[in-house]
């Protein structure tokens, strides 16, 4: 009789909570598995990880599954409570995965700051552009037209951008990918987690509960089958109009520079003044 052989990504989750909570068909399980193969294949140490999320399916995804030392904050502090990690302790890998109604909605304050600051954070933004977790409430990133819960008469609201505002903040790694493309939403985080700096990836995901419901997405192969037909990766869109890339969706690194790293400027700096008053 062989040996019945253990998924490898086991040693990263905390088995004894398995299976997952995640509605059937959920985007997060995808993400999940695509961060411990990311983690796994770069080799790094947990033990020197902390990650950090917020109020919302997403963050379940590593609260309580993945197995770092993980704050779990209150609603939209997820990079606040992630920034003072960092400031702190400036040699740890300090990742935060949280939806966009989290990082985006309420903490989008906090999401435009820590880009600017170029603070060394991973962030992972699982976007399924709704409020999935209370109910299927409007969030900043529905769709115009699309009835919620909130908008029973279609969204009037146009959806924000999430990774160019990111970009245009002052990140200096940015992507956006789906939960369609996992190889190189893999390669993509693999390059977040290594790149020193602020690095953000946002994840398109499928939510067939809560957004299903409304738009008739209550399949998974559905809404990947529209991140697939749906997709045009960025070196072809910027020689697209505005009429052309109308419900497209833009795919791709948006940007990949160097730049100081706050958290180690700011320990460099408290150090020397230390030395000078010594």
């Amino acid at each position: 009789m062989t040996e019945q052989v253990k998924q490898p990504m086991l040693r990263y989750l905390r088995q004894e909570i398995l299976p997952t909570t995640f509605c059937q068909g959920c985007g997060g399980g995808t993400v999940l598995n695509c961060f411990a193969r990311a983690v796994d294949q770069l080799e790094i140490d947990v033990a020197n990880m902390v990650t950090v999320t917020g109020i919302g399916c997403s963050s379940w995804i590593t609260s309580p599954y993945f197995k770092s030392d993980t704050l779990h904050t209150t609603h939209g502090r997820a990079i606040a409570f992630a920034s003072g990690v960092k400031v702190a302790r400036p040699e740890l890998d300090v990742v935060v995965i949280a939806g966009d109604g989290d990082l985006a909605g309420i903490g989008g304050n906090h999401l435009i700051h820590a880009a600017r600051r170029n603070i060394g954070l991973k962030v992972l933004l699982v976007n399924n552009t709704i409020y999935g977790m209370t109910g299927g409430q409007v969030a900043p990133t529905t769709p115009t037209g699309i009835r919620t819960a909130t908008t029973p008469y279609g969204n009037q609201e146009p959806p924000m951008r999430i990774t160019e505002m990111v970009t245009a903040a002052g990140a200096t790694f940015s992507a956006r990918w789906t939960t369609f493309h996992v190889f190189q939403l893999i390669k993509a985080m693999k390059k977040a987690l290594t790149h020193e700096g602020f690095a953000f990836v946002e994840i398109m995901s499928q939510c067939p509960t809560s957004y299903g419901k409304f738009t008739r997405e209550r399949m998974a192969p559905t809404t990947l089958r529209r991140f697939k037909e749906t997709s045009v990766r960025i070196k072809k869109a910027r020689d697209m109009s505005e009429e052309e890339l109308e419900d497209r969706l833009v795919i791709g690194t948006f940007t990949d520079k160097q730049r100081p790293e706050f958290s180690r400027s700011l320990d460099d700096l408290s150090r020397a003044r230390m030395a000078e008053e010594s």
